[in-house]
């Protein structure tokens, strides 16, 4: 009897331990079991009719390789976006256990249902942009504990009820947009920058006691019990008006014996350098962004020495930086930085451009603003650029495989996908090549500067007199008349794609005089003689799929047809490189995919390199706008 005693024991110790080796390889770490349980949760509570949703695997140690699903370096799930994704059906209230969550972006979908109070526990949610959906009920009061929340959007609902009094807790606002929904009541003293209600009958329509401007004005901080008795009125403003008299003369003289002692100094030494962004505390941050001293920036890269210069293009020069606690980022010194206006002008398009969130784009970290400068600063991307790990490989480093060049064009696609279809706003990038994409420590593709030319050219961003590019990626309509559209940047990645099989530049690529020319031209010819192993860079050593060199060969000269509406969306490049209706798109077009031999009424040149030669915007080939 002691004896079965003792092997049931035993058993249930080995029961025991087996489920601790399962729950270890589920979460090796601890930090993604909860996160696996909530987003699934998530996922069950939503209709997903395009399948968006599908690798969101139950059975996965590892949410960040899913889609729409963004982790922090140390690997705690940091951002969820799921804009305009047609979802419908409910959020579900697991979200909570979220908690490192610094960014929910679902904007532009169906999704009902009450907001789950739950996301009060998010402590470190900076953007929550829940607009155009169909939430309903109360705003949850549980909002107000996000100490740390910058961007609150939920316009466009039927949510009913009161704004929460407990906004009013929140210090760090920078947007707050309830409008277009059925909200009643009165409003909270929210100190944002802007607080939008327009589109609520009951606080701002013709019958109620307010009827609210498009913006409603940030809140006096004056307390209830500034508003006395009329009889203390008027001594109180005699007594604010002699303070505020005194307080200007103050002002005024301290202004002008700081004004006396820069002009002695510059008087006596030329060098001197006046920081006006010595007045901002440092770890003042708009939404995630952070605010740097051009102090801080330019101890961080040794006084912007050449030494730490990392890339060098059109839109300014990048260096290596590193700071006193051991962080290393780059710092991109922008070259036109008068084109981008003022210091409000600049941070209001920064900030736009820093709620782009996805994997495969370059996340933009903090900014620097000063009199004469502009700098932005992102993170620092351990294995550079893929033009550099194509052309420059240096140190011995191994060349780029086949299968880390089919990663990298997929990777590539899913970002501009995300640019073109499913951010808001939408964003043309305009300089898409190897030289503008990153990669990871995971050789993760990562698209750098894709916010810059919006940003450069914020007063007119489709139609430019100065094309913004480089000369062999531009496509032929944007060359020839500067006018841009997201079918531009199509054209850049087939460019890119091309330079991934082949390894070259795009314009006067190799050493060999037959090489010597366009890239597109000499591929295009390649393929219609069958010799697509020509074009196949040497680095490989033979060692890729034939199969998929024909096809991303295909889908490169889809996307580099010289009539733009002949060109796929990104969404149908990025399902043809992942197997799907290639075949069908190839024959469709194969009729008139243009090539050397033929020509068209509608493009008489058939040859970029004609498109070139004629442009009229372009002089000589040169880059419009470099790497990072």
């Amino acid at each position: 009897m002691e004896g079965r005693c003792f092997r049931i024991w035993e058993f249930g110790f080995l029961v025991l331990a087996l489920m601790e080796i399962c729950s270890a390889t589920l979460s090796p770490t601890g930090i993604n079991y909860e996160a696996v349980v909530a987003l699934v949760a998530i996922r069950n509570a939503l209709h997903d009719p395009y399948s968006v949703l599908d690798n969101w695997d139950a059975n996965s140690v590892d949410p960040c390789s899913w889609r729409m699903v963004t982790c922090s370096s140390d690997g705690y799930v940091s951002a969820l976006g799921l804009p305009s994704q047609s979802l419908s059906g409910t959020l579900s209230p697991s979200i909570g256990n979220l908690t490192n969550l610094q960014s929910v972006l679902l904007q532009n979908n169906a999704i009902s249902g009450p907001i789950p109070s739950t996301i009060g526990k998010l402590d470190k949610l900076q953007t929550l942009d829940l607009s155009n959906n169909s939430f309903y009920g109360e705003i949850p009061a549980s909002l107000g504990d996000l100490k740390n929340l910058n961007y609150l959007r939920l316009n466009n609902n039927s949510l009913t009820g009161s704004c929460p009094q407990s906004l009013s807790n929140i210090q760090g606002l920078t947007l707050v947009d309830i409008s277009f929904n059925n909200l009643s009541g009165s409003l909270p003293r929210i100190s944002a920058r802007t607080f939008k209600v327009i589109g609520n009958p009951l606080i701002c329509g013709p019958k109620a006691e307010n009827n609210c401007s498009a913006v409603f004005p940030e809140p006096l901080s004056l307390t209830p019990e500034g508003f006395s008795a009329a009889s203390d009125a008027t001594s109180t403003s005699h007594h604010v008006a002699i303070a505020f008299g005194a307080s200007f003369g103050a002002a005024f003289a301290i202004i002008l014996i700081m004004g006396l002692l820069v002009w002695w100094r510059y008087r006596h030494n030329k060098q001197i350098f006046f920081d006006v962004n010595e007045q901002y505390d440092p770890e003042v941050r708009l939404g995630h962004l952070r605010r740097y001293t051009f102090k801080e920036l330019r101890s961080a890269t040794d006084h912007f020495s050449a030494k730490n210069i990392l890339g060098k293009g059109g839109f300014g020069i990048v260096y290596k930086g590193c700071f006193n606690d051991g962080s290393v980022v780059a710092v991109k010194r922008l070259k036109d930085y008068n084109a981008v206006g003022g210091e409000i002008q600049f941070q209001t398009e920064v900030e736009t451009i820093s709620l782009a969130v996805h994997r495969n784009l370059l996340r933009l970290s903090g900014f620097c603003t000063t009199e004469n400068e502009r700098i932005l600063v992102y993170p620092y991307m351990s294995n550079g650029s893929v033009a550099s790990r194509l052309r420059d490989n240096i140190h011995g480093r191994p060349a780029l495989d086949w299968g880390r060049r089919k990663k990298i064009a997929l990777g590539t696609a899913r970002g501009l996908l995300y640019l073109h279809e499913q951010c808001d706003p939408k964003i043309i990038h305009r300089d898409v090549k190897a030289a503008n994409i990153l990669l990871d420590e995971d050789f993760e593709a990562v698209v750098g500067d894709f916010g810059l030319a919006k940003l450069l050219d914020h007063r007119d961003s489709h139609v430019t007199t100065a094309v913004r590019g480089t000369v062999g990626h531009i496509a032929p309509e944007y060359l020839s008349t500067g006018q841009s559209s997201e079918k531009t940047d199509v054209f850049g990645f087939g460019i890119l794609l091309l330079e991934l099989i082949t390894g070259q530049k795009a314009l006067d690529f190799g050493r060999a005089a037959h090489q010597k020319g366009v890239m597109l031209d000499w591929v295009k010819k390649l393929h219609q003689e069958g010799k697509l192993q020509v074009m196949v860079d040497k680095d490989l050593r033979g060692k890729f799929d034939r199969v998929e060199l024909e096809e991303m060969v295909q889908v490169a000269l889809l996307c580099t047809q010289f009539n733009p509406l002949n060109r796929p969306k990104m969404s149908e490049v990025l399902k043809m490189l992942e197997g799907d209706g290639l075949a069908e798109k190839w024959e469709a077009a194969s009729q008139n995919l243009e090539t050397p031999r033929f020509r068209t009424c509608e493009y008489p040149l058939q040859r970029y390199s004609d498109y070139i030669e004629e442009s009229s915007l372009v002089v000589e080939a040169m880059e419009l706008s470099g790497p990072r």
